[in-house]
């Protein structure tokens, strides 16, 4: 965990709102089950108002005192998964799949990209703030590789150009929209669905 760490945390309406339907799925002796949802709402709520989404350790205790936890119990969870943010991060938190099929795919192209448009390398994170980038393992839409998950959301099909375009809409503010970047219709082949139009069942057209 980093030395700064903010001295205080508590979350806001739209967080308690939250907080309230995650726990009412579980029971009352059971409610420690909710953990990772909660450490999700802290981060999420932490990239809100600070532009950077991480969990702190105000946090993470917090959490542990709603559940009825030991501190320790969240800090494990929470530092077990790379999906919490352990320190602040910038404003993007770019995360390229570098596994086989993204890697075969042109990962490399999209970590240069990463590189050339975002002025950030792996593990760190850019000098404006704005970006920080980790590459992780296989994201699980390989079929659409290669893949750059920004925040919550996956692009998909993307090359050198197509990167730096996305790269580019974020500076400007923009919110590019998820998904393939070549118009892939969810995972079909590319240039559309193949599929038979027969409609006896012999597999004649």
């Amino acid at each position: 965990m980093p030395k700064v760490q903010p001295s205080h945390f508590a979350f806001d309406e739209a967080s308690e709102a939250q907080i309230t339907k995650i726990l009412a799925r579980y029971p009352v002796e059971k409610r420690a089950s909710g953990v990772i949802p909660l450490l999700y709402v802290a981060q999420r709520q932490m990239g809100r108002d600070t532009g950077s989404a991480w969990v702190p350790k105000v946090a993470m205790d917090l959490i542990a005192e709603r559940l009825g936890m030991a501190p320790i119990r969240v800090y494990e969870v929470a530092t077990f998964y790379f999906m919490f943010n352990m320190k602040p991060i910038g404003r993007h938190h770019l995360q390229l799949c570098g596994t086989t099929p993204c890697m075969l795919r042109g990962s490399d192209d999209v970590m240069r990209a990463c590189h050339d448009a975002g002025h950030v390398k792996v593990g760190e994170t850019s000098a404006d703030g704005l970006f920080t980038l980790t590459e992780v393992e296989c994201l699980g839409a390989c079929v659409n590789a290669p893949v750059l998950q920004v925040d919550d959301d996956y692009f998909e099909d993307l090359d050198y150009d197509r990167t730096v375009a996305l790269l580019e809409a974020l500076k400007r503010g923009e919110t590019p929209t998820p998904g393939s970047t070549i118009g892939r219709q969810t995972s079909a082949p590319e240039g559309g669905p193949l599929t038979l139009v027969d409609m006896d069942g012999t597999g004649r057209e």
